[in-house]
């Protein structure tokens, strides 16, 4: 099973991700946890992101593009994989699109949590308390869903005339939007 993520911060996808990759034995695949093991390493695409990085820049779309492609080219990707994180634009979702067509392996589908923006602001409101994440506070976060809404709506018509992108309902437990989400991707006959 290949899966892509699509879903506001706060939307709930890393949890989710974790009970998919789980659920499916596919690994998953977080473009934070690409980024900070390949500056770890000292890679020459970690040096690359590294050098952006430490100017304030964005991290290019070919950087990002190539340290994705190499992360599924490792042997615990072969099986399947859950993108959460990646893509983000048109450009790296064409890209992605080119190299696993390449491999004959094409996404099986693009799961997007939909929650509202008021629950949202709770959900990261109530995020930054519990964890005092300094990225959470009430300004920040609608500069962020607005980032977020500008770069994805493209995106997921990308994917929706793809015939790839399906919505799942992500207010609720965490068990019960769980359980939606299995039920969709079950019956999407993708296990």
């Amino acid at each position: 099973m290949r899966l892509v993520l699509l879903g506001p911060p706060g939307a709930g996808k890393g949890t989710q991700a974790t009970t998919i990759a789980e659920e499916f034995g596919i690994v998953h695949v977080a473009t934070g946890d690409i980024f900070r093991g390949n500056v770890g390493q000292g890679t020459d695409l970690g040096m690359q992101a590294k050098a952006y990085m430490d100017r304030g820049e964005l991290v290019p779309d070919q950087v990002v593009i190539a340290m994705v492609i190499d992360r599924l080219a490792e042997p615990d990707a072969a099986s399947g994989f859950l993108l959460d994180g990646f893509p983000r634009t048109v450009p790296q979702a064409e890209a992605l699109e080119v190299v696993l067509q390449e491999r004959d392996q094409p996404l099986d589908a693009v799961v997007r949590f939909n929650v509202s923006e008021e629950e949202l602001l709770a959900r990261l409101e109530g995020r930054r308390e519990e964890e005092g994440r300094t990225d959470d506070d009430s300004e920040v976060i609608r500069k962020r869903l607005v980032e977020y809404r500008t770069k994805t709506a493209p995106l997921e018509s990308f994917y929706a005339e793809r015939g790839l992108l399906h919505d799942v309902d992500a207010i609720g437990t965490v068990e019960e939007v769980s359980e939606r989400t299995l039920k969709l991707l079950r019956r999407l006959g993708t296990s």
